[in-house]
């Protein structure tokens, strides 16, 4: 095989087949690659792509980098259905087998901790965004505009104070029923994590995020973790929850996650 090895995840062998059809990364078919009864899931890339400067270059193109996570997260999709992977960084990219293999000996024994820990397992999203209010037609911002002016200063500050008043009501009861969520689901979940919340301008959520959380729960548990945030969320107007999964479990793999890319190169 020429072309270097992109390394999508690491896992214990499996017998269910991946999808004929699946393509990961610049196209190329995922392939196993088994070393001291682990199991590399490897793809191979052109050089010309992924040798360091090109790498490098790639990396700050929006347009090629959105395509290639992509293609790295619809491999990893097709393992959490069969196996439970430990997914690598985005572009982890070695010369060759060789470099895969050395790899994998070299860390062995975290490699194993992490799958035995994570076996059976997946990660579950929960996020929990507090409704702000809808931007005013231009007629009524221009009709308002003219109200306030007609306003003495004194009602104006009022109206103000009022507005306020609401927007933090409605972020307190969304940050305390936040906090209760995030205690009942913990307690359901075999381990969780709280990530920072995310920037409404950035991810085009509407509402404002006050709970960006990951669950890690047995698979077959999974349904009933699917229903208990159905019945949490049931008792919480003017509050949205949204619920992703399940996913291969990135969130708990964080020392495997931070590795830098071109490992072998």
């Amino acid at each position: 095989m020429t072309g270097l090895r992109y390394v999508y995840a690491v896992c214990h062998p499996f017998r269910s087949p991946l999808q004929v059809q699946l393509s990961g990364v610049a196209g190329a078919p995922p392939k196993q690659l088994t070393h001291h009864g682990l199991v590399a899931v490897v793809s191979t890339v052109p050089e010309s792509d992924f040798a360091e400067e090109s790498l490098r270059r790639h990396l700050e193109d929006l347009d090629w980098l959105t395509a290639t996570a992509r293609a790295h997260q619809q491999v990893i999709d097709a393992l959490t259905v069969v196996t439970t992977p430990l997914p690598l960084r985005l572009a982890t990219v070695f010369r060759d087998d060789s470099g895969v293999r050395s790899m994998m000996e070299a860390r062995e024994a975290d490699f194993r901790r992490v799958l035995d820990r994570l076996e059976g397992r997946v990660e579950w999203g929960v996020k929990v965004y507090a409704d702000v209010e809808p931007a005013e037609p231009a007629e009524a911002a221009d009709s308002g505009a003219t109200e306030e002016k007609a306003m003495s200063g004194r009602d104006y500050l009022r109206r103000r104070r009022s507005q306020t008043r609401a927007r933090e009501d409605v972020w307190q009861r969304a940050a305390a029923f936040a906090s209760r969520l995030h205690e009942t689901l913990s307690a359901f979940a075999e381990d969780s994590r709280l990530h920072a919340p995310q920037n409404s301008a950035l991810s085009r959520a509407s509402g404002q995020n006050v709970l960006n959380a990951a669950y890690l729960v047995p698979r077959a548990d999974s349904e009933e973790f699917v229903e208990l945030v159905d019945r949490e969320k049931d008792d919480a107007p003017g509050i949205r929850v949204e619920l992703t999964g399940p996913w291969a479990a990135y969130s708990f793999t964080a020392e495997f996650a931070e590795e830098r890319t071109e490992e072998g190169m």
